[in-house]
């Protein structure tokens, strides 16, 4: 899964290195403001070049480099492990002067260190080992070329980086938009999950023994529920209908008047079967117990780590104390920023000395880098 995550000159983030190598479930803990959102934001530009994005101006602004440093290249760089091959993808990209949009100066994808393409401005070169032959082609400035390059196979490293990154889940949901309506099936949730009624119909469409997978772990946590049904509501449009039992008395609440909470129960349920059925997957959650009691924070984090221990990946971050006792000092990370004039630093939180209780010295402020 993701090994390294590698930004710079990207918004609060500069010569910025997340190692996660070797851990099935992470946690960023940091002051607001300190960048743990962005980090977000730019795993999501990675993951919408893998669902065909190409664009520059649709993927990054000239406003995202830090505090107008125009001389110096936006530069994400990111290493997979998928099927025991080492995926690195780099990707920079430069504002030169009186230019209106940025363009692509640097892009490579290599696997096990062996390039399957490069790119220097403009020319893009496939490079193929087994017969040692190149091929070369001009690309628009604007454009990523990773998108547009054709597949060979479903074996072509290509598909299978481009169909991870895809597949990558960004999770920072606002529940007032879940409204379990749906118009047609994804299995790629938007950011803010407003499409979760098309992806739950995705899902179940495409992998319908996910189905148990979802109504396990919603028993567990809403033990009075029934079952939930995908109802036709038009010639292609379909809206979800959650049935309660309790004492023999029973009652169909349409999904859009679930709590917040209840709907990031629903959330995770997918999350947890897209992992098994379809992954293994990386997700990012921005604050996964955002909207719960707290009687329901410490298991519902328990069971994203726990599912993901095995398959797959997670990182999330928290400002919630009971979801931060969820994890250890070796896999938390610390972020800190001293002012909005400096870039953000982390460290792990095994590298530092934490005197006492780690959320009472949160609390206190004391965790400083």
């Amino acid at each position: 899964m993701l090994q390294r995550l590698y930004i710079h000159n990207f918004r609060c983030l500069e010569n910025f290195e997340l190692p996660i190598k070797g851990m099935s479930s992470a946690l960023l803990i940091g002051k607001n403001g300190t960048g743990k959102s962005t980090i977000a934001i730019a795993l999501e530009v990675l993951q919408s070049i893998g669902r065909g994005i190409n664009r520059i101006g649709q993927l990054v602004q000239s406003k995202d480099f830090v505090r107008g440093r125009f001389n110096v290249p936006i530069r994400f760089e990111i290493e997979v492990l998928l099927n025991d091959k080492l995926y690195k993808y780099v990707l920079a990209l430069e504002l030169p002067e009186k230019f209106k949009e940025l363009r692509v100066f640097e892009e490579q994808l290599l696997v096990s260190g062996d390039p399957i393409y490069s790119r220097k401005e403009a020319k893009v070169t496939l490079h193929n080992n087994s017969q040692n032959r190149e091929a070369q082609f001009l690309v628009d400035w604007h454009l990523v070329a990773l998108p547009v390059i054709q597949e060979q196979s479903e074996t072509d490293p290509l598909r299978i980086f481009k169909t991870w990154l895809a597949h990558m889940i960004i999770l920072a949901p606002i529940p007032s938009l879940m409204t379990g309506d749906s118009n047609g099936e994804t299995l790629e949730p938007k950011r803010d999950a407003s499409n979760f009624g098309e992806w739950i119909s995705g899902l179940l469409s495409r992998y319908p023994a996910a189905y148990t997978q979802v109504d396990k772990y919603l028993r567990e946590v809403m033990p009075d529920i029934q079952d939930f049904l995908n109802e036709q509501i038009g010639k292609d449009s379909k809206s979800m209908i959650v049935r309660f039992e309790a004492n023999n008395a029973n009652l169909n609440v349409d999904f859009k008047d679930l709590s917040d909470g209840e709907k990031c129960f629903f959330l995770c349920a997918v999350v947890l079967a897209a992992n098994k059925f379809y992954g293994p997957l990386f997700c990012f959650w921005d604050e996964p117990d955002n909207y719960l009691s707290l009687s329901e924070v410490g298991l519902f984090v328990t069971s994203l780590r726990r599912s993901f221990k095995n398959s797959g990946q997670i990182l999330v971050t928290s400002h919630n104390d009971e979801a931060i006792r969820k994890f250890s000092n070796e896999n938390t990370f610390v972020l800190d920023r001293k002012s909005h004039l400096e870039p953000t630093l982390l460290r792990l939180l095994s590298d530092m000395f934490v005197q006492g209780d780690l959320v009472n010295a949160l609390i206190r402020g004391d965790i400083e880098l």
